[in-house]
């Protein structure tokens, strides 16, 4: 996708502070944090959505969530955290290419919206 804001940065076109990155995923801070730590992981693949992402590339999803379990601590997730990915309008979607995002770092309050 030539115009979206996360193969951008994936590629190296938009700089940003990688938090971590191998051959298929990178992890970003949020530019917005909803709470004191708040990361994205990434697929450098577009993907609009898990959805689509589960069903064209279910390997792919899988690595996503390897990733989280393996990194978490690194990232500061030692006491817990909510993972969230939104999809489509309803869902508040912002950039149509798939990313999860990662809260914590502080007690989340109980309330999801």
């Amino acid at each position: 996708m030539n115009d979206c804001i996360f193969c951008k940065i994936a590629n190296g076109e938009i700089p940003s502070k990688f938090y971590y990155e191998d051959e298929k995923t990178i992890i970003i801070r949020d530019i917005a944090p909803q709470a004191k730590l708040h990361y994205l992981v990434i697929p450098k693949e577009h993907y609009t959505d898990i959805t689509e992402l589960a069903d064209k590339n279910p390997d792919l999803l899988q690595h996503l969530f390897t990733v989280i379990a393996e990194k978490k601590e690194e990232l500061g997730l030692t006491n817990g955290f909510r993972v969230i990915t939104n999809i489509g309008e309803d869902g508040c979607q912002s950039v149509k290419h798939i990313h999860v995002h990662l809260l914590g770092g502080e007690k989340l309050s109980e309330k999801m919206g």
